[in-house]
């Protein structure tokens, strides 16, 4: 049943069809043929099920807000704020990256939105100041990872809703790590700089910071208001996403006048043509998962990797393992749905922490997306920065090697991702 399972995967996978095909239609033959006692409409039950929690209505709506101010002026006004600070510096505008990377993951929640928004003017600055091309991007399309971590995450957003954790805690945890790879790759960018003698920027007067800065406001007021208001109760994540719509409409629309109010129609289809995909695999996923719990396959997993009585370290790095591999090869939130059911049960017996549990994979989550042979961060800049494969992953190994050495810190030293208990 499980070579069945798999071997559809695979073969539709092969054959180029979109994940959401075989992801469905995997746990559908499976069910037919293993399990006729099984009436195939329950399989449509747990897909509506997998997409009934109220807690999913934050992702359309942070999608929304993230379009909104894609379109506008949002994106510049970070860089141009980021880059009149530390733009001067030895490797300022790789650090300018990072940063201004960071603060969109902070209102888009998507790694592939921060590659689009954040990627394409940044790349032009980098490649004029003397970087490679494939320098540039690897530096892109890795520091985008950290809008996975930065709330708000859409990828934490779907492990709380199958674990139940608390969104609001994991949005808080996964700013310790997202911070802690911002500094890995700023060091980084001053050493590579210094080493292959990227020329210094032009240093910004205090009179344009200051106007930079006042620019800049209004935009970052975004993260503050997500983690003000959920840290101290003031709203819930759901209605922090809904706030966020409302902010970045007023923001782009009345004050900064950077679109007109007759295109926010167009933006919201644009924003429903990619939730209707991530709802799908959410779908799927539901249908997915109840499959390999009901044939035990998580028993057997555990049973074979987790047996007798491991450690919580040792149980984190056995997810962090299963999960960093699935998505170099699947779309994070589709190994999400798929690989917590199977590890959270035998997680929480070895007493790991939900939350940390939770910052772990979604950090696994980010570092597969960037890497080969298929994180989808790669193809999404193949296709913005229209080069090829190989072009973007050759600079991609120091990134993926920090990240791993982060990824590590992040496991044996929780405080990392908890932080916020100790305030």
């Amino acid at each position: 049943m499980v070579t069945t399972l798999l071997a559809i995967m695979v073969i539709f996978l092969f054959l180029g069809f979109p994940m959401m095909i075989p992801l469905i239609l995997a746990p559908l033959v499976v069910v037919l043929f293993f399990f006729p006692n099984v009436d195939p409409i329950f399989m449509v039950q747990q897909m509506m099920e997998g997409i009934s929690s109220y807690v999913l209505l934050a992702v359309p709506l942070f999608i929304f807000a993230a379009d909104i101010m894609s379109t506008g002026k949002t994106s510049k006004r970070l860089l141009d704020f980021v880059g009149a600070f530390v733009g001067h510096l030895r490797g300022g505008y790789a650090i300018t990256t990072a940063a201004a990377c960071t603060l969109f993951g902070s209102i888009s929640g998507s790694t592939q939105a921060t590659v689009v928004a954040i990627g394409k003017p940044m790349r032009e600055r980098l490649l004029k100041v003397g970087y490679k091309d494939s320098s540039a991007i690897a530096l892109i399309i890795n520091a985008s990872d950290i809008a996975l971590l930065i709330p708000p995450s859409i990828g934490m957003i779907i492990y709380a809703l199958i674990s139940g954790t608390s969104v609001g805690e994991l949005f808080i945890a996964g700013i310790g790590p997202g911070l802690l790879i911002f500094l890995f790759f700023a060091i980084y960018a001053y050493i590579h700089a210094k080493i292959f003698n990227i020329p210094l920027a032009e240093k910004t007067t205090w009179n344009a910071r200051f106007k930079l800065t006042g620019k800049a406001l209004f935009p970052l007021g975004f993260p503050v208001i997500i983690v003000g208001g959920i840290y101290t109760g003031i709203f819930t994540p759901t209605e922090a996403a809904g706030i966020s719509v409302l902010y970045a409409i007023i923001l782009e629309v009345l004050i900064f006048r950077s679109i007109k109010i007759t295109q926010i129609p167009s933006i919201a289809l644009s924003t429903g043509l990619v939730t209707s995909a991530v709802f799908v695999l959410v779908a799927g996923g539901q249908a997915f998962a109840w499959v390999i719990q009901f044939a035990r396959i998580p028993q057997l997993i555990t049973d074979a990797f987790l047996g007798g009585d491991p450690s919580a370290v040792y149980v984190l790095v056995i997810v962090a393992i299963f999960f960093f591999i699935g998505c170099m090869f699947v779309d994070p939130i589709v190994v999400i749905l798929i690989l917590t059911p199977i590890f959270y049960p035998a997680a929480m017996q070895a007493g790991v922490d939900p939350v940390h549990l939770g910052v772990v994979i979604t950090f696994q989550a980010a570092l597969g997306s960037a890497t080969p042979p298929f994180g989808v961060d790669i193809f999404t800049a193949s296709a913005v920065f229209n080069k090829s494969y190989l072009d973007v992953i050759r600079g991609t190994p120091p990134y993926i090697v920090m990240l791993l050495i982060v990824s590590i810190l992040v496991i044996m030293f929780e405080e990392i991702s908890l932080f916020y208990r100790f305030l």
